[in-house]
């Protein structure tokens, strides 16, 4: 079984919340902003839900996580896990730091379709020490959800697209800050994307010190290139090396049409694993097994 644990839901909602951010938004941004894109308008959320589904039947893609990309757009991967309860799990991107987080960070976790908090340290602004950074944890752990914490290198190539600024301070996306909540709640199953982004050295760190705290593959893991003689597949060995199959989630970050799913990661990722000699079943953790331990249909 394959599943993957990062995809990007570019929903109309995705698109209006860009255009605010440019000089002169058009009209209708959720159709405008695609075109000037080169890629396929999104339609209403059920609509984009069927297609992800389309999409993943193609591949032989049994579950995925949908992520919400900006800030308020929980509803777009609702909608979609409620069309598709048994395909897909939401995940929404979240600010601690905004003016009423915290109602609505209560309003999307008591959603038994949101199953995973994104924070971007890096992007809103905030150190993962904020007591109410600190506070989305405790509010995962008491409802059984997942915590997705962005580290290292943060790019987000629809804004370079479409030349809007990305202000981000790296610094603030720590490996070893993750490690520190993560132990203060070990039943909240922690996600760090892209192998850490460049912090790969302190991902490593973190997921030896906290038993809860998982690696995601996805992406072309483009960071690799700071790290001088380093390959993706010197990558996974070391991974496996330190923390095992059981915590590594498999993940592509696909996120638009009409690209659609990100074939050429898994094939990578797949001739990587073959050639270190992984078994069968530590392959099938990495794949599928480990994305359905965390989040039980």
């Amino acid at each position: 079984m394959i599943a993957d644990a990062h995809c990007h839901f570019f929903s109309a909602g995705f698109f209006r919340s860009l255009a605010r951010d440019l000089p002169a938004a058009p009209d209708d941004p959720a159709a405008v902003l695609p075109a000037r894109l080169g890629w396929a308008v999104p339609g209403d959320d059920a609509a984009l839900a069927d297609r992800w589904v389309q999409e993943l039947d193609r591949f032989g893609v049994a579950r995925a996580m949908l992520i919400a990309s900006v800030s308020g757009d929980e509803p777009s991967v609702a909608a979609a896990a409620a069309r598709h309860p048994a395909r897909f799990v939401g995940a929404f991107m979240f600010n601690p730091i905004a003016e009423g987080a915290s109602g609505r960070l209560e309003q999307a976790l008591a959603d038994p379709r949101l199953r995973t908090v994104c924070l971007f340290p890096a992007m809103h602004g905030y150190t993962l020490d904020d007591e109410r950074a600190t506070a989305v944890f405790a509010a995962a752990a008491s409802r059984r959800r997942a915590v997705f914490v962005h580290c290292g290198l943060l790019s987000v190539g629809v804004r370079k697209k479409l030349n809007l600024p990305s202000r981000f301070d790296i610094r603030r996306g720590d490996p070893l800050a993750v490690a520190a909540v993560a132990l203060r709640h070990p039943d909240v199953p922690v996600i760090i994307p892209h192998f850490g982004a460049g912090f790969f050295r302190e991902a490593l760190m973190a997921a030896d010190l906290a038993a809860n705290v998982f690696l995601d593959t996805s992406s072309s893991n483009g960071w690799i290139k700071y790290h001088p003689n380093l390959t993706l597949r010197d990558v996974f060995a070391r991974a496996l090396d330190c923390v095992g199959p059981s915590r590594l989630l498999f993940g592509t970050d696909s996120s638009f049409f009409p690209r659609g799913w990100h074939q050429a990661v898994y094939d990578a990722e797949r001739a990587v694993l073959d050639d270190l000699n992984v078994p069968a079943n530590a392959q099938a953790e990495i794949f599928g097994g480990n994305f359905s331990r965390i989040f039980t249909p």
